[in-house]
């Protein structure tokens, strides 16, 4: 099947724009938007669909980040796809081997087949009238319409163009340079440096330990609070079940310990919070120099998974502070100076570099206006239905993955609910699926993503809710969702039409 096979261009003498249709179109080639893809030629065989990418390559946030170490934060045998999984060792990743996983994937299914690079979309009018999706997109500089029946937005959870900007006194003072992980200069050079990384998240936390092996004179991660940092071992040879078991029957075993133990380990943390501390600030000592001052810098102020915990493959983040250069200090910034930053308590920390690892702007539906019968839909305003609908909004899928295990699991969730839906709908011969919630279900809403850290917070007036009960709570167990993609009542918390057109 080839959805381009169904593409035709009209030109109409008031509309220069080329116009193609499809059952189904999905914003964003990464993660999300490839796992999508395959769930559409899995389940809906005969229904055309297409991808449309805003950037020249895809892979989404691992084609956009490339500062130093970059890698994944989750494991790999669930943060990649169940219908390839990962086959090497190693949980953790390099951004570089994701790319290579995600191309060799779209490749191996025909996806990339479906892909259109350079496709930014400018935005999307659901017509009731047309009962179908208008979507308004630029491929550098020529303007193109795309109709379709449902919308899928892959576009992950922040902004690709805008970074969460710092809140650091006095930074515009700084005479050296100023880096923002998000967009790290391809030719940076840091060797022999004094290097400030102002933040303790899983970027922070990638960064340092990379540095340090490639060259960095001196490094000092400053945080305003600590975070949780955990050691994953990274093997070098597969389990032992691999030598005797057929190879997909061991993969399929390697998964499932991977979906089992940080859904065990999470429900741990939040249970016994006070036990889980202790554990994990005693891992983080055994892995740390002898002489290491644990507190201030490794007692967080809340509990764990309060905030989303760090993972650092073994233990690179504790270990290169052996090295002599590389530091940590927990402190508030009382002002940037020319040559380095000023903290509250007098200490001054020299730099000739500062990077800025404070979080990311958030960001749902990749920024795209999205109205209904022209009118905007304004998304604080909004409850999400099973965390992959909007309230209000007909035929329009969302994918938002986990905080608590991998992203991929999450969004497959949402994957194999949206295609059980339209295939629903067409044997229905209903035209479209809205989410309605009740006055009473909207009562003390609830945070989609569950987190506290300072990114999260900002954004909560500017991101759809989650209800207090029914598909409207907010997500939190992948075995519970993924009973729910495949066995919860469709009608509960939708409206189905059918119209005729």
């Amino acid at each position: 099947m080839n959805g381009h096979a169904n593409t035709h261009a009209n030109t109409h003498a008031n509309d220069a724009a080329s116009t193609h249709d499809y059952d189904i179109l999905i914003v964003g080639a990464g993660i999300s938007g490839i796992n999508t893809g395959y769930r559409i030629q899995e389940n809906l065989p005969s229904a055309t669909y297409t991808i449309l990418e805003a950037r020249p390559e895809l892979g989404g946030t691992w084609s956009l980040f490339k500062y130093p170490g970059v890698r994944s934060d989750s494991n790999m045998h669930t943060f990649g796809f169940s219908f390839k999984p990962w086959d090497k060792p190693n949980p953790l990743a390099t951004g570089e081997s994701i790319i290579e996983y995600l191309d060799s994937t779209a490749r191996q299914f025909g996806i990339d087949r479906h892909i259109s690079y350079e496709h930014k979309v400018l935005r999307a009018d659901w017509s009731s009238d047309a009962q179908r999706w208008r979507l308004e997109v630029d491929n550098t500089g020529q303007r193109k319409i795309y109709n379709a029946k449902f919308v899928i937005m892959g576009t992950g959870y922040y902004d690709y163009e805008k970074p969460l900007q710092a809140d650091i006194p006095n930074l515009e003072a700084f005479k050296g340079q100023r880096v923002h992980p998000q967009f790290w200069p391809e030719h940076l050079d840091y060797k022999g440096k004094k290097m400030v990384i102002i933040g303790s998240g899983a970027t922070a936390v990638t960064i340092m330990p990379a540095v340090v092996d490639t060259g960095v004179g001196q490094v000092t991660m400053l945080q305003r609070s600590p975070s949780y940092v955990m050691s994953v071992p990274q093997p070098k040879q597969p389990p032992w079940h691999a030598r005797i078991l057929p190879r997909w029957i061991s993969l399929r075993i390697v998964r499932i310990e991977h979906i089992v133990i940080p859904i065990l380990l999470y429900f741990f943390c939040r249970t016994f919070p006070t036990v889980a501390s202790n554990f994990l600030r005693k891992e983080a000592k055994s892995h740390l120099p002898k002489d290491f001052v644990m507190d201030p810098h490794f007692k967080p102020t809340y509990k764990p998974w309060d905030q989303r915990l760090c993972l650092c493959p073994d233990a690179d983040f504790f270990k290169c502070f052996e090295s002599g250069r590389a530091k940590i200090v927990t402190g508030t910034v009382k002002s940037v100076v020319e040559d380095g930053i000023l903290l509250d308590s007098g200490e001054k920390i020299d730099a000739d570099i500062i990077v800025t690892a404070t979080g990311l702007n958030l960001q749902f539906l990749g920024g795209i206006p999205i109205t209904v019968d022209k009118q905007p839909v304004n998304l604080p305003e909004r409850f999400l239905w099973r965390t992959a609908m909007i309230s209000g909004v007909p035929n329009l899928g969302l994918m938002i993955g986990y905080v608590n295990a991998s992203w991929t699991l999450g969004s497959d969730s949402s994957a194999r609910l949206l295609m059980r839906l339209f295939k629903f709908m067409t044997e229905n011969k209903y035209t479209s699926a809205t989410p309605r919630i009740s006055e009473k279900e909207m009562q003390n809403p609830l945070s989609p993503l569950g987190l506290t850290s300072t990114y999260m917070k900002r954004a909560a007036h500017y991101t759809p809710k989650a209800g207090n009960s029914g598909p409207w709570l907010p997500r939190d167990n992948y075995i519970k969702d993924r009973w729910a993609a495949q066995r919860a009542n469709l009608r509960q918390g939708l409206e189905f039409e059918s119209v005729a057109t």
